[in-house]
């Protein structure tokens, strides 16, 4: 076994947030004053973390940036947290993979708290080791940083670490920390996103996970 630890990302890997981020960034939006544009054009909010993309896509301040994101977790604690659906196939994969001796770890740039609330509430907890995130206090949000910590809190040497994500920070913070990346093509990132980030392998489906481990 090559890989002895999986370092699985949450939103676009082990389930479809759509729904929940983009409402908390539309909330987010009005409550600065900027109208927000339908849907689909903020599904670039999956994956990064929230500090960059609000500098990124809206030119905002640091401190602007601050107040939009207590804005988005004022939405997003209540209802955005639970807008969420499981990847088809995840809990068997995750099942599987537990079977064929493999210890599963989460590793997300979304704060650690959240993430442990929505793995419970649908009922995926049970499958992980450890559940790693960033803090509610905005550190800790770069997945380079995340996937440090994971190593270091698990006492996990790099090279035994599979990262499986769907974005190209996923890719770009494992191998920062000397880590190959699985990127996943039925999330949020394109293949020439993952491929041009180094992706070690591509997975089209959540069964090609597997198949690929193999």
């Amino acid at each position: 076994m090559k890989y002895p630890y999986l370092l699985f990302d949450l939103d676009g890997t082990l389930i479809d947030p759509g729904e929940g981020i983009t409402n908390s960034v539309t909330h987010a939006l009005r409550q600065m004053g900027i109208e927000p544009p339908p849907r689909e054009a903020l599904y670039p909010f999956i994956g990064p973390p929230l500090i960059e993309s609000f500098e990124e896509f809206y030119g905002l301040s640091g401190d602007q940036t601050v107040r939009a994101i207590a804005f988005y977790r004022e939405y997003f604690r209540e209802k955005g947290i639970f807008e969420n659906e499981i990847y088809s196939g995840i809990p068997d994969l995750l099942a599987e993979l537990r079977t064929r001796g493999y210890t599963l770890l989460v590793a997300t740039s979304k704060p650690e708290q959240f993430a442990e609330r929505i793995l419970h509430h649908f009922g995926l907890e049970g499958y992980f080791s450890y559940i790693f995130g960033s803090t509610m206090e905005e550190t800790r949000t770069k997945k380079s940083e995340v996937v440090a910590w994971a190593l270091e809190q698990a006492r996990i040497p790099p090279r035994e670490a599979l990262m499986i994500g769907d974005r190209r920070h996923d890719v770009v913070g494992a191998r920062a920390c000397g880590v190959d990346c699985m990127g996943v093509l039925y999330g949020y990132g394109s293949r020439i996103e993952l491929e041009q980030a180094g992706a070690a392998f591509l997975a089209e489906t959540v069964a090609d996970v597997a198949r690929i481990l193999e």
